[in-house]
């Protein structure tokens, strides 16, 4: 005799999710072809890209972020979009972020780092003033080479490293 917790909970034979594990199960190929077209969708690497700018007087400019608990003073920049040029990305974030319009140069510093983000950082030449500040940030400052405070780790060694190439002294 059958009971209750013999009983099979499934779904009645004519349901949609029946119909496709039949399908799956006499096509295993097209769970295989889903899969790959599926990681076709998705990055690899998250990528970041900040822009070390420096104004005539060569202090770097540092951004107060919102949500950067730990090191709240840093470079402008953020996430590279998906099939955007890392470049065209830090003239976009500075134009969002501070509505400045930026020239931007050469790779600075790059560091795969935590769960395969990779960070870029340019040198930038400011265009322009810097306009009204984004949600995102508190402030802003132009920075003298002395007084940088603790930065992330990342764009503390991209600073670095752009001081270098620039030829500067701190």
């Amino acid at each position: 005799m059958e009971t209750k917790a013999d009983v099979s909970h499934t779904m009645p034979h004519h349901s949609r999710k029946h119909y496709l594990a039949l399908l799956v199960r006499k096509l295993p190929f097209t769970v295989a072809i889903a899969q790959a077209l599926f990681r076709r969708t998705r990055p690899r690497f998250s990528v970041g890209a900040v822009g070390v700018v420096f104004n005539d007087a060569n202090q770097v400019l540092l951004v107060e972020h919102v949500f950067h608990p730990y090191s709240p003073w840093g470079l402008p920049g953020g996430w590279v979009e998906r099939g955007e040029n890392p470049r065209d990305a830090v003239v976009r974030e500075l134009r969002e972020e501070l509505e400045l319009e930026v020239e931007v140069g050469s790779v600075v510093s790059a560091e795969l780092g935590f769960a395969q983000h990779l960070d870029l950082a340019f040198l930038c030449r400011p265009l322009g003033e810097v306009g009204r500040l984004c949600n995102e940030l508190v402030a802003y400052r132009w920075t003298p080479l002395d007084e940088i405070p603790k930065l992330h780790r990342f764009h503390g060694l991209a600073v670095a490293q752009a001081i270098a190439i620039r030829g500067l002294r701190v």
